[in-house]
């Protein structure tokens, strides 16, 4: 059996959907905190001792990035430790990008990595690069026809939330194949500033960090949210998640990649 978790998140959400419409649908199950349709199944990794997976041969784990180091770090934690109580064979884990480094809130996908390596388990780490999609809601045009996001003249290896979950549904369904790899799947065209503008009919005129997280702090937002947003700025305009694919992702799909920028502008443009 498979089973996926975070399947109420975005990435996991897209992962069930390809799933449940497979052809021949594998013996697969759905993790979510609140389930309510077929196939879903109770995952809650804030509650340890609620954690099953008797019978799982394969775990997908979506990273649960959203939270401070040490909550997720505990969260990740328990689902290893579950899967290996219960003799889950292989773990995939949705990681971030090595680019990401530079990234806060990159120390818990490095933790889960190298608890995953001890773990007993066959493994397989996908190392996920920003989504176009997130940087549509970091760099969409404002009210006033500019996109004023702090990229500086830095550019950004953004992928197609899609084709990371197409890519984490193929290694799951053959994980044997993909034992002890890490692949790093990030998009094939750096984008900048110019191109966001040019692809949305808009002019660029970048704001300076200290701008975007007074606007960032409004009511609402998680204290960690802040400056995670702000440290995702900074690395893009200095250069740091610039580096395009190196052949790994159209591989892996079979396929050339969704083009990122028309990714960017279709996020961008909804309300």
């Amino acid at each position: 059996m498979l089973l996926v978790t975070g399947t109420s998140g975005g990435l996991g959400s897209l992962i069930a959907r390809r799933l449940a419409d497979a052809p021949d649908r594998p013996d697969v199950r759905f993790g979510t905190r609140a389930p309510d349709g077929p196939g879903q199944v109770r995952v809650d990794f804030d509650d340890p001792d609620s954690l099953d997976f008797a019978g799982v041969d394969t775990l997908l784990l979506i990273s649960a990035g959203y939270g401070e180091d040490d909550q997720v770090i505990a969260r990740h934690g328990a689902a290893i430790a579950a899967a290996e109580r219960d003799g889950v064979g292989h773990i995939v884990y949705t990681s971030l990008t090595e680019a990401g480094d530079h990234l806060p809130y990159a120390l818990p996908h490095r933790w889960t990595e190298r608890r995953l390596r001890g773990s007993g388990a066959a493994w397989t780490v996908l190392r996920n690069g920003l989504y176009a999609e997130l940087l549509g809601a970091l760099a969409a045009p404002g009210p006033d026809g500019v996109i004023t996001a702090p990229l500086g003249d830095g550019r950004l290896a953004a992928v197609a939330r899609e084709d990371l979950a197409e890519v984490a549904v193929r290694v799951a369904l053959a994980p044997d194949t993909h034992a002890g790899r890490v692949y790093e799947l990030v998009g094939d065209r750096p984008l900048g500033g110019a191109e966001l503008a040019e692809a949305t009919g808009v002019r660029y005129a970048p704001a300076s960090l200290a701008e975007a997280r007074t606007a960032l702090s409004g009511p609402g937002a998680e204290a960690y949210q802040v400056p995670m947003l702000v440290a995702t700025y900074s690395a893009v305009a200095a250069g740091f998640l610039a580096t395009p694919d190196q052949g790994t992702l159209p591989a892996l799909l079979g396929r050339a990649p969704r083009p990122a920028l028309a990714v960017y502008a279709a996020s961008a443009a909804r309300p």
